[in-house]
């Protein structure tokens, strides 16, 4: 099957990198002429971008996603290796992306399997959702994990995990309650604006609350450090200030850092991550040094600082790359491999395909 090429993509927007960390794909990529994923069969055409940013279309082999795969769950291997693997079957899709993926949350890795449950959820495919069901599920897995899991199965929006997602509204765990909570408002809200053109952004994740309407900077900062809204309005805050972009717009972003639940300020760190602002890196950099903060909140500002690349997030992140704190210094692990990758002149991060073959 020969797939849509998409449009090229700048490099200074994270959320435009075709299969970085901190973006969704762009419109179109992966996508039938029919609009929807398709299932792939054994060989399949991809659109890839090269190093050089010309675009063409290659074959990918049964045997090349296979090799990809047990990259990805082979814990010899570095962890970058393994996060670069795993966001290039991200951008293949299918099946036997979802299979291998799948495999990973056997890891002893919570960061990795919170990654692993993140990538499902961009890829929006509902074949996912048994295995994300089943980690939600799984009170053994950690907070980090099982949340990311509920905002994946919101992610891909089928109406058909809504009585689950409720279910678990009430969860103990309070950042698996809160996330399912948003999960389940992301989804009414689709049901209640179906058929509704997508309001276009300049980010192409998919994101747990779509983005309030309102323009006004200062308006939308009250709103995301008002604490008696309810989340999901402070999300839409929060999403709307980072389409707004800008430095204004970061510093407001950034307060969010000190206010609110740990599954909160952890989107805001993730939310700066896209938006790529220096001006928000002293608060990054605050919060991944506060021994006292959340894990899951000092590995998102740790993943921002990689992505924002400027050489104050280089000290930051070298300085807890052997944090006691196990998802945090990898978090500085990866952040790091992101970090060479920014100031680099490699323009694919998802390099799991160049990593196979020998250049021509």
């Amino acid at each position: 099957m020969l797939l849509r090429q998409p449009a090229s993509a700048p490099r200074g927007i994270g959320a435009n990198h075709f299969h970085s960390r901190r973006g969704g794909m762009p419109e179109g990529l992966f996508q039938s002429e029919g609009g929807s994923c398709p299932s792939l069969p054994l060989r399949f055409w991809l659109p890839w971008a090269s190093r050089s940013r010309q675009q063409a279309s290659i074959m990918v082999t049964e045997q090349e996603v296979e090799a990809i795969g047990q990259t990805l769950v082979d814990p010899r291997q570095p962890l970058q290796a393994r996060f670069r693997a795993l966001f290039t079957l991200r951008g293949l899709g299918g099946p036997g992306a979802i299979a291998w993926i799948s495999q990973a949350f056997a890891d002893d890795s919570a960061l990795l399997k919170h990654e692993l449950a993140y990538c499902l959820g961009q890829m929006r495919d509902p074949r996912a959702i048994p295995v994300l069901r089943d980690v939600l599920r799984d009170a053994r897995q950690e907070p980090m994990v099982r949340h990311e899991a509920g905002e994946a199965l919101g992610a891909i929006g089928s109406p058909e995990v809504l009585e689950l997602l409720k279910q678990y509204s009430t969860d103990p765990v309070v950042e698996v309650a809160e996330t399912c909570q948003l999960a389940v408002q992301r989804l009414e809200w689709l049901q209640q604006h179906s058929g509704q053109p997508a309001v276009a952004g300049p980010y192409l994740s998919v994101d747990p609350a779509p983005p309030a309407e309102e323009r006004d900077v200062g308006q939308l900062r009250r709103a995301l450090l008002d604490e008696t809204l309810p989340l999901f309005d402070r999300y839409r805050a929060m999403f709307a200030l980072r389409n707004a972009g800008g430095e204004e717009a970061a510093l407001a972003l950034a307060e969010g850092l000190h206010c609110g639940s740990a599954l909160f300020r952890h989107e805001v760190g993730y939310v700066l991550g896209q938006l790529q602002h220096e001006a928000a890196v002293p608060q990054l950099a605050a919060a991944l040094a506060c021994a006292a903060e959340s894990p899951m909140v000092r590995h998102e500002c740790a993943e921002a600082l990689g992505a924002i690349a400027r050489p104050a997030c280089l000290a930051a992140l070298r300085a807890h790359a052997a944090d006691p704190e196990r998802v945090v210094r990898e978090s500085c692990e990866v952040a790091l491999d992101l970090y060479e990758h920014e100031r680099g002149p490699a323009f694919q991060y998802a390099d799991g395909l160049e990593r196979l073959r020998p250049p021509p």
